[in-house]
């Protein structure tokens, strides 16, 4: 009778453990990451910035792209509430966060399409002159199961 009434108190506490692991489990996975970049362009230069969005930043991303390093990436507009906020939204998605460690890769696609690494840093010297980067940031999708 004893024995019978340890084994039900150990298939019991066996239960409860398996019930408990089975809530431990994380109820999302964690999904493609996108790098936001915030762009003020200044009055009057607005066409100039897309200009270059459409010669040169979009043909990279294509790139970029077919090489797939990137799965996606978009362009936004916004109408700014105060003088220090963005009117340019640059956003690219990445498969995951190991996708942002493949920056020489990123490069190499960027000296083809643009030119020397020398002549993109002169290039964004001069859009300097009339846009400003504002911050970036990475936001991750979480994936709901």
């Amino acid at each position: 009778m004893i024995k019978t009434i340890i084994l039900s108190m150990c298939f019991a506490v066996c239960l409860f453990s398996l019930n408990v692991h089975a809530q431990d489990v994380r109820q999302y996975s964690e999904g493609p990451v996108t790098e936001v970049a915030y762009i003020q362009v200044e009055y009057g230069h607005f066409e100039e910035y897309i200009d270059w969005l459409n010669s040169t930043w979009k043909p990279t991303m294509e790139a970029t792209k077919k090489a797939g390093l990137i799965i996606d990436y978009k362009v936004f507009s916004l109408t700014p509430k105060s003088p220090d906020q963005p009117n340019i939204i640059l956003w690219i998605t990445y498969k995951n966060m190991a996708a942002l460690d493949k920056g020489v890769e990123q490069e190499e696609v960027a000296k083809k399409v643009i030119g020397s690494t020398e002549f993109q840093n002169k290039a964004r010297v001069a859009r300097s002159e009339y846009r400003k980067v504002l911050g970036t940031e990475l936001i991750r999708e979480i994936i709901l199961k």
